[in-house]
Formats: C-alpha cells, sequence, structure tokens
C-alpha cells in the first residue's frame, strides 16, 4: 500500500483528491491538511510514503512545508508530488529545488494523478527529463538560492559521476546516458545514487537544479 497524505488549501479540490485516492486499490489516504503547517505536523505524525502538495497556499506555503517535512523526517523521507496550475512556474523551480520529486498540474485527468502517485512511490521518476530540464532553464540563470545559501560542492564527485550528472541534467534518459558512456543502466543509476548522496540530494529533479546552479550545464546549452 502507498500511504498518502493530500494537502491543498481549497476543500472541494482536497476533498477530489482524497475521494479519488481512496477508491484506488493499492492507496491508502493516510491524511489530510489544508495549510502548510498543518501539512508538517501531518507528515511527522503519519510517515506517509507521497504527499500531494499544493504549491500556492496563504502562510506557510507548499515551498516552505516541503523544505520543512524533508529536514524533519527520518530516513526513508516522502516522495513530495507539487500540484500546480501553471507547469512554468518558478515556485515549482524553487519546491524542486528544495527536494520535491515532481510536479502534477491540477487539470491532470485521474489516470495521471493514479499514475504518478505510484510512480513516486515506488522510487521512480516522474517525468521525463527534458520536461525538468525545461522547467530549471526557465528560472536557473536569475534565481537565487534561499538565504544564499551556496550551491553544493561538486568537486566531491569523481569524473564519471560529475559526467553523469552533466547528462541527466541535459535531459538524457538513464538509458541514453548508459548508450552514450558505453556502460549499463544499472552502472548509471549506481552513479546518479552516489551523487545524491555526496550532494545530499533527495530526488533526481533536484540534481538538475543544481547542475544547472554550479554552471555545470547552462541554460540554452546543447543536448549531447
Amino acid at each position: 500500500m502507498i500511504r498518502v497524505l493530500v494537502v491543498d488549501d481549497q476543500f472541494l479540490i482536497r476533498a477530489g483528491l482524497v475521494g479519488l485516492l481512496r477508491a484506488a486499490p493499492g492507496i491508502e489516504v493516510v491524511g489530510e491538511a489544508g495549510d502548510g503547517a498543518e501539512a508538517v505536523r501531518q507528515a511527522a505524525a503519519t510517515r506517509p510514503d507521497v504527499i500531494l502538495m499544493d504549491i500556492r497556499m496563504p502562510g506557510t506555503t507548499g515551498i516552505e512545508a516541503t523544505r520543512r517535512i524533508l529536514a524533519e523526517a527520518p530516513d526513508p523521507a516522502p516522495r513530495i508530488l507539487i500540484l500546480t496550475t501553471f507547469d512554468l512556474d518558478e515556485y515549482v523551480y524553487q519546491a524542486l529545488r528544495a527536494g520535491a520529486a515532481g510536479f502534477l498540474l491540477k487539470d491532470s485527468g485521474p489516470e495521471r494523478l493514479l499514475a504518478a502517485v505510484a510512480a513516486v512511490g515506488g522510487g521512480d521518476g516522474l517525468f521525463a527529463p527534458s520536461v525538468t530540464r525545461r522547467l530549471v532553464e526557465a528560472f536557473a540563470s536569475r534565481t537565487g538560492r534561499p538565504g544564499d545559501e551556496p550551491p553544493p560542492e561538486i568537486g566531491a564527485l569523481t569524473a564519471r559521476e560529475t559526467e553523469v550528472l552533466r547528462l541527466t541534467a541535459c535531459g538524457m534518459s538513464n538509458l541514453e546516458i548508459a548508450d552514450q558512456l558505453f556502460i549499463s543502466e544499472a552502472t548509471v543509476k549506481t552513479h546518479l545514487n552516489r551523487t545524491m548522496s555526496k550532494l545530499d540530494l533527495g530526488s533526481r529533479a533536484q540534481a538538475v537544479v543544481v547542475a544547472y546552479e554550479t554552471g555545470l550545464v547552462t541554460p540554452g546549452g546543447a543536448r549531447p
């Protein structure tokens, strides 16, 4: 069972999501929250696998709630799926930077929503890398880090880990990276997992953000 927490400040939207998820096999709704502060409390109390997080809420936003939940959660941390109205949204970019696993448009159909929950609940990436790249490129060159926090030190990475991170940020899938570097797909996953561990990153999307913010990849750069 995938344990899900639903967060949205609009009651009707939240109730609709809860009803849809409860009717789906393999999913258990363990809680719901109407604002970010309550989401942080509910996440600590219910230990969900997946959190559906509205991005724009009064008070504690979905960005801040995401940051606090991931900072305070014991392993394994929940996978946070951002709910948004616009895909090219700086709020979504900030949430991915904070460690969200992906984002989903609010007008997505029921099948898409359930597939997204199943994907992130199983530890898979939600979108093709090119979708994340398009969003990150829209904001990476003109967005500062919270509190002027410096980007992670990528000098700790091996040459191969750096190359895998660069190709990931360029929008290539694990299979495409494997073909490019003449290694197995499993080896690509190992390099990426080690990279994320060394840089203390929680998601593939967050790794793409770091690659742009450290200058490893530049917005508008050519795909290999």
